[in-house]
């Protein structure tokens, strides 16, 4: 593999019209099999750019990554089903898919001197707090805990990926960028799902989560642009 090198056009036009089956699978009435097939097709064909184009200078970093992307896959799958005991399974696999992330970025805060600034943790605080706010009295008591703990870790990862971005540069910008529009995604299908229905709820879920993900993926294609 060269040094720098990226995913070819076309498996990132594979993984956008396999996005585009799994929301119209899920458009309507109810999901049809379309989005049972194209959910978790979707990101594995992410996870398996980044292991094609991985870059070998930093494998820990993308094998973090890599991890993340199948763990979610669990969850992507988790998810499709009703009921509490499903959306138990699939928030604990993004938990942990979040917590492979965050260790990823982690590892790239080292590989530079210093620490990186404060202010997106206290930005992600804020938003976490109010999203928390709106959400809080419509969920059930069993989930509280478990949503405030994934909360929790989903702002740990995003703060830190915004720490990489603003401490390394290059590449990194792709996963802070990720990290935004995870937070995106996951408070869309919080208010949609406990709140109040969102309008194209499956189109912003979904757009918004797929677009974390390959960026996220993306940061660790290559060694020049991951910085």
């Amino acid at each position: 593999m060269n040094r720098g090198a990226r995913a070819p056009a076309w498996l990132w036009v594979a993984i956008g019209a396999s996005g585009a089956l799994a929301v119209a699978g899920a458009w309507g009435e109810g999901p049809t099999a379309l989005h049972y097939l194209f959910k978790p097709l979707t990101t594995l064909l992410i996870a398996g750019g980044l292991w094609r184009h991985r870059d070998r200078a930093d494998g820990g970093y993308a094998h973090r990554v890599l991890v993340g992307l199948l763990l979610s896959t669990v969850g992507d799958i988790a998810l499709m089903f009703p009921g509490d005991a499903c959306f138990m399974i699939g928030l604990g696999a993004f938990l942990l898919a979040h917590l492979a992330y965050w260790s990823a970025f982690r590892r790239r805060l080292k590989s530079v001197a210093g620490r990186g600034p404060q202010w997106p943790w206290l930005a992600y605080v804020a938003v976490a707090a109010a999203v928390l706010a709106v959400l809080w009295p419509h969920l059930p008591g069993a989930l509280q805990a478990p949503v405030l703990a994934y909360i929790a870790v989903l702002v740990a990862m995003a703060a830190s990926a915004a720490q990489a971005w603003r401490r390394v540069g290059g590449g990194a910008g792709f996963a802070a960028l990720g990290g935004l529009s995870f937070v995106v995604s996951d408070a869309s299908l919080a208010l949609d799902r406990f709140v109040a229905p969102l309008p194209a709820a499956v189109l912003l879920v979904l757009a918004s989560y797929w677009f974390a993900q390959a960026l996220i993926a993306r940061s660790g294609m290559s060694e020049r642009d991951a910085g």
